[in-house]
């Protein structure tokens, strides 16, 4: 008897969790209509704390605006991809922003994050921003070099990366700790990214490379790059690291917007897609790389509504103020402009390789078992 009733017990618990994750998805739908004025109506009908999680930092300047603006307790908490997602497993969030498309996916699919864009803000998101997940804004990472000494790497070519020359001097955080980094290594492998490289190679070396045994020629370059790099603990401390007076002759690739930091020393780098925009060249055939983050809902919200006025309020110039104070953040809300001094999105568009989540969540493996290979 105490063992059916343990049954039944655990049955019954499935069946409210499942039941309140089936609400939750029916809030999302219906909000889709909601103007911001019935939006702010049904939020204010809710009661507790509102529990978001973020990769970003700056989730709790955001969070304590938006407290303040509309006399809300907001829980806010800085953690990496894979630690949110397992915090979604264990405990109540209500929103969060989350980057890794790839990994994404799968929690759409599984019914665990649901998509939310605002009514207020739809038509000044372009499309391709809006599902599967809407995008709050896109990061990029750079090859920024130390200008510094006799042996600059102002590149022209991502081909030169894999020189022996270069050997040591280039600093980049390891792929298998960071997904975005081996995000980007997937998509070199990409029919698209391809074409290109075979093109760079040909106006770098003057003839077409040679494969032997690589797959295609992204896996050549993922190799020969490696080959020469050297791993920084995170994007912070490799920006620290390039720009200190004796780094001269170093070159990373990290996030752009790690040049706010006051530790960093920006008179002694040059950011190379800066530089290739002021004199009127081309890096062939990228600058770098470009990655989403996004703003969901937890299918376990206990304030769906509320979460949902948070990325509503994300979407807006107000919103997105802890982010647009400096370089190397772009919203997705075009109203919004780049931060005077960088260059547009649409430019970064042109010249970075961009996120595929559906080509990096059919290839990932086979890149990563290639990638701890060369690095083993």
């Amino acid at each position: 008897m105490r063992k059916l009733f343990s049954c039944l017990l655990v049955l019954c618990l499935l069946s409210v969790s499942c039941l309140a994750l089936a609400e939750v998805k029916d809030d999302v739908e219906a909000a889709a209509a909601l103007t911001h004025d019935e939006l702010v109506e049904k939020a204010m009908a809710e009661s507790g704390t509102l529990v978001v999680a973020g990769n970003t930092s700056r989730i709790a300047n955001a969070a304590e605006d938006f407290a303040a603006l509309y006399n809300i307790t907001v829980e806010s908490t800085n953690l990496k991809d894979q630690e949110i997602y397992e915090k979604l497993q264990s405990d109540v969030i209500d929103m969060v922003m989350i980057q890794d498309g790839a990994n994404l996916l799968a929690y759409i699919n599984k019914g665990v994050l649901l998509n939310y864009v605002p009514a207020s803000v739809k038509d000044l998101v372009k499309e391709n921003d809006q599902t599967p997940a809407l995008v709050h804004q896109y990061i990029n990472k750079l090859f920024i070099y130390n200008n510094l000494g006799d042996s600059v790497p102002a590149i022209r070519n991502v081909w030169e990366l894999t020189d022996p020359a270069m050997k040591g001097r280039v600093i980049f955080k390891n792929p298998e700790s960071e997904k975005v980094n081996m995000n980007f290594l997937v998509m070199l492998t990409s029919p698209q990214w391809c074409e290109k490289l075979e093109a760079a190679y040909e106006a770098w070396k003057g003839e077409k490379a040679d494969l032997g045994d690589y797959e295609n020629i992204g896996y050549k370059w993922i190799a020969e790059f490696l080959e020469n790099v050297t791993f920084g603990k995170s994007d912070t401390t490799i920006a620290e690291e390039v720009s200190q007076e004796t780094a001269g002759g170093t070159l990373g690739l990290f996030v752009l917007s790690k040049l706010r930091s006051s530790s960093v020393l920006t008179d002694n780098l040059t950011v190379a897609q800066y530089d290739a925009s002021e004199k009127g060249y081309v890096l062939e055939p990228f600058a770098g790389f470009m990655y989403p983050m996004y703003s969901m809902v937890s299918a376990n919200a206990r304030r769906p509504y509320t979460a949902m006025l948070f990325i509503e309020y994300l979407m807006t110039q107000e919103g997105f103020a802890p982010w647009g104070k400096s370089i190397g953040a772009y919203a997705s809300n075009t109203s919004i402009p780049e931060k005077e001094g960088d260059l547009p999105l649409s430019v970064w568009k042109d010249t970075l390789v961009m996120e595929d989540p559906v080509y990096i969540s059919e290839n990932r493996n086979d890149v990563e078992d290639f990638v701890q290979d060369h690095l083993n």
